[in-house]
């Protein structure tokens, strides 16, 4: 059977994902057969695996990271938060009811089964399966119900390496805080740390690094240093601040395309494409009076579909649509967004809400049944193209007009244009065209550059990650827990406290 290592980070965003995915792309170009895993994954931006199973993205990523096709077993149970206290639980790819996040957890050993066995499985056909954690394992109030951080290492007899983000400020204190809250026992599985993000010089860090060994009786296996536009497939919040590094245009004039952020907005991944396109500039828009000067403007998807609509209401988002749609200006909307465009939506499923009027911006009426419809999608164009995409969603959109935006697929119906297809934009070709008809339409002398290769760009990050890991890692550290037979026995932090 292979061996494990879980990667635990003192908070969200302290760069687990990335320190994962940087793992299993460096055990790769070793030749070694890796798989990546999480337990447990709350994130509102998911994929569809081969066999139709639903999944987070960031462990697609890192899959691919590994040279291998995504599957459910590398992440067993997924949370999609439709509301703050409810999130649709989905366990081996399928939806199997809601969770509630005061009540839901009496479920807590029959999901450890759950997620032990598809990590034993994976242990069975890889060599080494790499797992990542979620949020910080110093929750103590979600201690007795965790199956992803050090509940599962515990259960799994895997050892964890935590992860500190120094850019924050106070990773010493993190670090020995998170060891202190956590009792002996858990504290067994911790075997060293990593610190992440780092600007400057290591000298600096020196003395600090000697006394954290005093004090948590563990060594440091890295210091990775800061680097900005490596993030893939965010987990769920997306990085706005990736998108303000604009390549200069191709043409005399850049692209200005904002993108609605609705409370529940989902996939926001299917905009990753766009970032990378020389001369785009992209917006998070949150008030109607910021779409007035942007050449495009992108309804993503959404969990909650009713829910985010009436928030698109009450912000003033509607008339707003409207006046651009009667001057011709672009509208795209994606999944949840595309059917928020349509005329009426009937949902007895998602918010139960009934019939729903939609801004009437396309002629497209939407049914929610309970059957998923979780499946990947391809069309060829009339002129030869192959388009790829995926489909999440529970509302079936009948088109009673316009014109199709794809063979059997969208609608268009005059500025104003819908898919329910994600991925759509990571099709080179297509995208440029988009991009193109966006341009013409508008007047802005903008060029769609015929280099951009998305599938390429997302490789060389990938592999900038192995890089930092095999430059700024003790991967001979890392090998030799990987290979740990018996665990060091190690000291334990308190709190002082009488």
């Amino acid at each position: 059977m292979g061996s494990s290592i879980l990667i635990l980070g003192t908070t969200s965003g302290a760069g687990k994902s990335t320190v994962v995915t940087g793992i299993c792309r460096w055990l790769h170009r070793q030749g070694v057969s890796v798989a990546p895993f999480k337990a447990q994954n709350m994130s509102l931006n998911s994929y569809v695996t081969a066999d139709h199973g639903e999944m987070g993205r960031a462990q697609v990523a890192q899959a691919q990271a590994c040279g291998v096709e995504p599957e459910v077993a590398m992440n067993p149970v997924l949370l999609k938060p439709g509301t703050d206290m409810t999130s649709q639980l989905i366990v081996m790819g399928r939806p199997v009811g809601n969770l509630h996040a005061a009540r839901g957890w009496h479920r807590k050993q029959e999901l450890l089964e759950v997620v032990l066995e598809a990590h034993r499985d994976l242990r069975r056909r890889f060599d080494v399966v790499i797992c990542e954690g979620a949020g910080s394992p110093a929750e103590i109030n979600l201690r007795s119900s965790d199956i992803v951080n050090l509940g599962f290492a515990r259960a799994a007899g895997v050892p964890a390496l935590l992860v500190g983000d120094i850019d924050r400020g106070g990773v010493f204190a993190s670090l020995v805080g998170t060891m202190a809250v956590l009792d002996v026992e858990d504290q067994d599985f911790v075997r060293g740390f990593i610190i992440n993000k780092f600007r400057g010089s290591k000298e600096l860090l020196v003395d600090g690094l000697r006394q954290l060994t005093a004090l948590t009786g563990r060594t440091t296996l890295g210091i990775l240093p800061m680097l900005r536009g490596l993030e893939i497939d965010a987990e769920d919040a997306t990085d706005f601040t990736s998108w303000t590094d604009v390549d200069p245009p191709r043409g005399d004039d850049l692209l200005t395309i904002g993108v609605v952020v609705f409370p529940r907005a989902s996939n926001l991944t299917d905009i990753d494409p766009l970032i990378d396109e020389p001369g785009v500039v992209l917006r998070a828009i949150y008030r109607p009076e910021q779409i007035h000067d942007c050449d495009l403007v992108i309804l993503p998807g959404t969990r909650a579909t009713v829910h985010d609509l009436a928030w698109l209401r009450a912000r003033g988002f509607e008339s707003a649509l409207r006046q651009r749609a009667a001057q011709g200006r672009p509208i795209f909307g994606i999944c949840g967004g595309y059917q928020m465009l349509g005329t009426t939506i009937h949902d007895d499923v998602e918010s139960r809400s009934g019939q729903v009027m939609g801004c009437g911006l396309l002629p497209v009426r939407t049914v929610f049944q309970s059957e998923k419809v979780v499946t990947q999608t391809q069309v060829t164009m009339p002129d030869g193209i192959t388009v790829k995409g995926y489909q999440i969603h529970h509302g079936q959109v009948v088109v009673e007009g316009g014109r199709e935006l794809l063979p059997g697929e969208g609608c268009i119906e005059g500025s104003v244009a819908g898919s329910t297809w994600h991925g759509l934009l990571e099709n080179d070709l297509w995208r440029r065209r988009f991009l193109t008809e966006v341009a013409a339409s508008t007047g802005r002398r903008f060029v769609a550059a015929d280099s951009t290769n998305f599938a390429q760009r997302r490789e060389g990050r990938i592999d900038a990650l192995a890089d930092l890991i095999e430059e700024h890692l003790d991967t001979a550290a890392l090998r030799a827990l990987l290979n740990e037979s018996e665990r060091a026995v190690l000291s334990h932090v308190t709190l002082g406290l009488q």
